[in-house]
């Protein structure tokens, strides 16, 4: 029995792949050796990828609204719209690193200034017990309190916990711009792409065709235009999000007469741009930003906190967050949960998108399997067969 052309070129490539994979394993240690060197070098064009898909959300929006009616402006659309862009992008920082962080610094320093001082009243307002109380006084005679030593270990934790905010609150910004040439290569690729994504995706698309099969191609694109399109549409939900968890404690903050209302509002949409963990952050600015002036509410704070974070997390988040990537709101929290367990906050990040479009493509692919079979599942769950129902109206 021969064997066909065909069937000799797919065993040719079986056994060619099963040869580099065992070669693979044998070197594992140079094959990611050399990975990583790759990815070193491609580290630059892929942060300026994913700074041109963040800014390519809000710059299309802007840019379809820009001279509607001049076509002489039609050149000038695209780069103004950029420059838009990155000035709010810029002014968002600036809001976060000039008008926050200085204010929470100069809190911080104020509490450890305090702390000694209010240890030192404690000690005073304890000693006066036995003379009100005195059945308290032998209680109160063997506690034995080192309150130098708790005062200085109170202004060390309290210390800490300020840096530590700081640095999860910047470690973002540093993380990109930790290195001057990588960043400026990315940002200046980001620049190219945005610019000429057009083009761009023109040559992407000769090369693809050139090189693969039609159909590969064709389904190649279909995947990536789904995943663009649910990836926009995840980061304008998330902001979406953001906007509304700020507005919401703004307006509870003003009813209930706490201080820095409008910044911590500001604060908390700003850290919730990180799903579900986010506002986390922005409490514990909050509270140490309140508890300077009443410490009483600071407490009342963080019980607001959670009940709007509740609110926020159950409804809110899964309904505008699911509803912008068609992820239906139980999928939400299980990639936010998976997200966070596999890979802390960026895969929470990449997990809601990166699951909307697996859910996208599987759905299709069972709605062309049952339309292929000819059985339709109806609302209640019953199975209803098409063909069958046909034919019995034929016999009928």
């Amino acid at each position: 029995m021969e064997i066909s052309r065909e069937t000799k070129k797919h065993l040719m490539q079986i056994i060619a792949f099963a040869i580099i994979l065992y070669c693979g394993v044998q070197n594992l240690g140079a094959v990611v050796t050399a990975v990583r060197f790759v990815l070193s070098l491609l580290m630059p064009f892929m942060i300026g990828g994913a700074i041109a898909f963040v800014l390519n959300v809000p710059m299309k929006k802007i840019e379809k609204h820009l001279f509607p009616k001049n076509q002489k402006m039609t050149k000038l659309r695209r780069p103004v719209a950029y420059v838009l862009t990155l000035a709010c992008v810029i002014g968002i920082i600036v809001l976060a690193v000039g008008v926050i962080f200085p204010e929470l610094g100069n809190t911080v320093s104020l509490l450890a200034a305090q702390i000694p001082k209010a240890f030192d009243n404690l000690s005073k307002w304890l000693a006066t017990i036995p003379e009100e109380y005195p059945a308290l006084a032998p209680a109160i005679a063997d506690l034995n309190i080192d309150w130098s030593s708790i005062s200085k270990t109170a202004v060390d934790v309290v210390q800490s916990v300020g840096t530590g905010l700081f640095d999860s609150g910047v470690g973002f910004f540093s993380g990109i711009i930790s290195g001057v040439t990588t960043f400026v290569v990315a940002f200046v690729f980001s620049i190219y792409v945005l610019l000429q994504k057009e083009k761009l995706g023109r040559q992407i698309r000769q090369i693809m065709y050139a090189l693969l099969p039609d159909k590969v191609t064709e389904k190649f694109f279909e995947v990536v235009s789904l995943s663009g399109q649910i990836f926009s549409s995840f980061l304008s939900g998330q902001c979406l999000e953001a906007v509304i968890l700020g507005t919401m404690f703004v307006i509870a903050l003003s009813i209930f007469r706490m201080p820095y209302a409008l910044l911590i509002g500001v604060t908390i949409a700003i850290t919730a741009l990180v799903p579900i963990f986010g506002a986390f952050i922005g409490c514990a600015v909050g509270a140490l930003l309140i508890v300077m002036v009443d410490p009483i509410q600071a407490l009342w704070f963080v019980v607001l906190f959670l009940v709007l974070q509740q609110v926020e997390g159950n409804l809110i988040y899964p309904h505008v967050v699911g509803s912008s990537v068609g992820l239906p709101s139980i999928w939400v929290l299980a990639a936010v949960t998976l997200g966070a367990d596999l890979f802390g906050i960026g895969g929470i990040l990449v997990f809601i998108p990166l699951c909307s479009v697996i859910y996208s493509l599987f759905r299709k692919f069972v709605k062309e399997r049952l339309k292929e079979r000819g059985i339709e599942i109806a609302e209640t769950g019953t199975v209803v067969d098409k063909i069958t129902a046909a034919d019995d109206d034929k016999v009928e």
